[in-house]
């Protein structure tokens, strides 16, 4: 087995219809982490040829200092998605969004296939991310199996804006505040970290005028856990940014807390009273980790006090094998 590829957290990932390939330059001036060209719901049955003829093209002249390119392609139980599969498996795809994902099984077909692809094109195994949709009451359910299912799945979650495939499939009854996806989002959320996956991401938020309620909505899955989300409008993207962005004063306290515990440690104490709360090496190892993730050089070893080098904006997520508009 080879090993998996580092993927990057992702704060946004922009939707772009694939018959609009021309708004590229739109995601990339708003900032968006991610572009999903998408030949699914967002392209006519019969336009989706032309599509496909547009979205290879721009995936193989992706630049690689813009933003991660994706494509959503149709459900498998349809004759199109191993045509798009070879027509975008090239050097310039970071990967494949799989929609209405049913169980593990689908994962593990997707995973084949991608695996074939990227032998055809001679593209290291595992290069390409799966990003499978949980958008039917099976596979939420089944979410720990659906996210183990390949080392190449990356960026699961919960995925429950208003009106999609979720609230047709769970059957409730879509509000501004969340509070009937709340336990289902964060339940999803458990079950894919445990699988290993550490950058969950959801959505949607569909009110492309409501910046307050998209906030406010990117806030509370932030709290829940997740690493980013989905967007359909460019509006959107520096709003999800900053909220799924730690600000310098959280930085800030981060590494004032190291500190401490690293200086309490260094005279043989376990635990320490820092800015009205006691701070242990529990604590002192959440710091770390959000320093390290956003390559603050004040992350350090634990009790040595030496300088920790920065890593990368990325984590090797490893798990066992398995095979929007402007």
């Amino acid at each position: 087995m080879s090993s998996e590829p580092s993927r990057p957290p992702l704060r946004s990932l922009l939707f772009v219809p694939g018959t609009r390939t021309e708004w590229l330059p739109k995601a990339r001036a708003a900032g968006a982490d991610a572009v999903i060209l998408d030949l699914e719901d967002a392209v006519p049955q019969d336009g989706r040829a032309a599509a496909l003829d547009r979205v290879a093209e721009s995936v193989a002249r992706a630049a690689d200092d813009g933003p991660a390119l994706f494509v959503r392609i149709n459900p498998l139980d349809g004759w199109q998605a191993a045509g798009e599969l070879r027509a975008v498996a090239r050097a310039g795809l970071a990967g494949i969004v799989l929609p209405k994902v049913t169980g593990p099984e689908d994962v593990h077909h997707a995973d084949r296939l991608i695996g074939w692809c990227e032998r055809e094109q001679g593209l290291p195994p595992g290069r390409i991310a799966l990003l499978p949709l949980l958008e039917t009451a099976r596979a939420l359910r089944e979410a720990y199996e659906c996210a183990a299912a390949a080392a190449r799945v990356a960026y699961p979650g919960a995925a429950t804006g208003a009106g999609g495939d979720v609230e047709r499939a769970v059957g409730y009854r879509w509000s501004p505040a969340g509070t009937e996806t709340h336990a289902l989002r964060a339940r999803v959320l458990l079950d894919v970290r445990a699988a290993g996956a550490p950058h969950p991401v959801t959505g949607l938020w569909t009110r492309v005028g409501d910046l307050d309620g998209l906030r406010a909505c990117a806030e509370q899955n932030r709290a829940l856990g997740y690493a980013g989300m989905l967007a359909i409008h460019p509006s959107h993207v520096p709003v999800i940014n900053e909220v799924f962005s730690p600000g310098p004063e959280e930085l800030d306290r981060a590494a004032r807390l190291v500190a401490a515990v690293e200086e309490a440690q260094a005279r043989g104490a376990g635990a320490v009273a820092f800015e009205g709360e006691m701070a242990d090496e529990a604590m002192a190892a959440t710091a770390r980790a959000l320093l390290e993730r956003y390559g603050d050089a004040r992350a350090t070893t634990p009790r040595t006090g030496r300088r920790h080098v920065a890593v990368p904006d990325s984590v090797t997520c490893g798990r066992p094998t398995g095979g929007g508009t402007p």
